[in-house]
């Protein structure tokens, strides 16, 4: 049995319509979304778990959208960090050592100057007989004062001014910043007698190591109240000539960076948090040991050694404080209390000492709570 396709009646006198030559559909175009935020990206593309090719590239600062969801990409903001400021000193000032020379050349040259003023008052023949016949010199008549003999006697007197002038003596524990017209002309650290050029400008430096206490100092704890600190630092000079010279003073700035250190610590009292000291104190060693070191500074520890409320606050977080600890000693106690009525009403009962019913318990546990909250009052007074 065939089945036929029914045709559409055709007119009288028309000619059968012939169907139309089959032409190419259009090109689809290929819709695009388009945000303010965002670039032109197909639609297409966005359910696609193939990477994107690489003739479509989004912007530097576009995210890209997670595969097969449809997510919108998003902008990715900048991370903005902030680097903290380290001081900078000048790198060729480090310090190195001195040229001296040892202090029997000194003393040889200040005692040669009285020795040729002597001489050059013999060829002059301006020296007493006296002292000629005393020092048996051989008798010469003498020349006189001539230019000769001056030069003779300022090269004697310039010559013991320098030899007694630049004699030093050099410390344990303390050491020379020379410096000459103001330019850094190397450290000395040598000890015993020396001599140094008398014409530069001498500084003395201690370099043993050296603990200073300081003054009570601001601070906050971790909730933001006041604190007044006293830190103990333990520090030396490891380099003389950036201590001395990159900075005024530099037992100021060391007193400068431990108050800065104090600001951006947090500081708890003793025996509020177990820990909460040594890790204040590890944190301030870091903080001051990293600003300390450009200048020279080097620094061993920083400790609070006293910690207490500022003055402006002592009162009220004393207050404070003995009422927390009044509470906590009412719960103690109370805890207690309770311990002890529960134990005792439930010895009765397992015991079979007495039968209560609901009523007879309530009352024995008042009467229980009124008697041991009454002696625990009592003992504690």
């Amino acid at each position: 049995m065939s089945t036929t396709t029914p045709h559409p009646p055709e007119s009288e006198g028309q000619a059968p319509a012939t169907p139309p030559a089959q032409a190419d559909p259009p090109p689809r175009t290929a819709r695009l979304i388009q945000n303010e935020a965002t670039t032109e990206i197909p639609v297409h593309l966005l359910f696609r778990d193939e990477p994107l090719p690489s003739t479509v590239a989004l912007a530097p600062a576009v995210v890209g959208r997670r595969q097969g969801t449809g997510e919108q990409p998003r902008l990715r903001r900048p991370a903005v960090t902030k680097a903290r400021l380290v001081p900078q000193v000048d790198p060729a000032l480090v310090e190195r050592p001195a040229r001296v020379l040892p202090g029997a050349v000194g003393v040889l040259a200040g005692v040669c100057g009285p020795a040729g003023c002597a001489v050059t008052s013999w060829w002059a023949g301006e020296l007493p007989s006296l002292v000629t016949r005393a020092l048996r010199l051989p008798s010469y008549a003498g020349a006189g004062l001539g230019p000769a003999q001056w030069a003779a006697y300022a090269g004697a007197v310039a010559l013991g001014l320098f030899g007694f002038g630049g004699l030093a003596r050099g410390r344990t524990g303390r050491a020379w910043v020379l410096g000459l017209f103001g330019r850094y002309r190397g450290t000395v650290r040598r000890t015993g007698l020396m001599w140094v050029n008398p014409l530069v400008l001498r500084r003395r430096v201690d370099v043993r190591l050296r603990h200073w206490r300081s003054e009570p100092m601001p601070a906050v704890d971790g909730n933001g109240v006041a604190l007044r600190v006293v830190v103990l630092v333990v520090w030396r000079v490891r380099d003389t000539a950036r201590a001395t010279l990159g900075v005024d003073d530099h037992e100021t700035y060391l007193r400068e960076c431990v108050e800065a250190a104090l600001v951006r610590v947090p500081v708890e009292l003793p025996g509020t948090a177990r820990g909460s000291v040594d890790a204040a104190g590890e944190t301030l060693t870091r903080l001051v040991t990293a600003d300390a070191a450009p200048v020279g500074l080097e620094v061993f520890s920083v400790q609070p050694v006293r910690v207490d409320y500022a003055p402006e606050v002592a009162a009220a977080m004393t207050r404070r404080r003995i009422a927390a600890l009044d509470a906590q000693q009412r719960a103690t106690v109370l805890s207690s209390v309770v311990d002890s009525v529960e134990d005792t009403v439930t010895r009765l009962t397992m015991r079979g000492l007495v039968e209560l019913d609901d009523y007879e318990r309530t009352a024995l546990v008042k009467d229980l709570t009124v008697a041991f909250c009454s002696g625990r009052g009592e003992t504690a007074s």
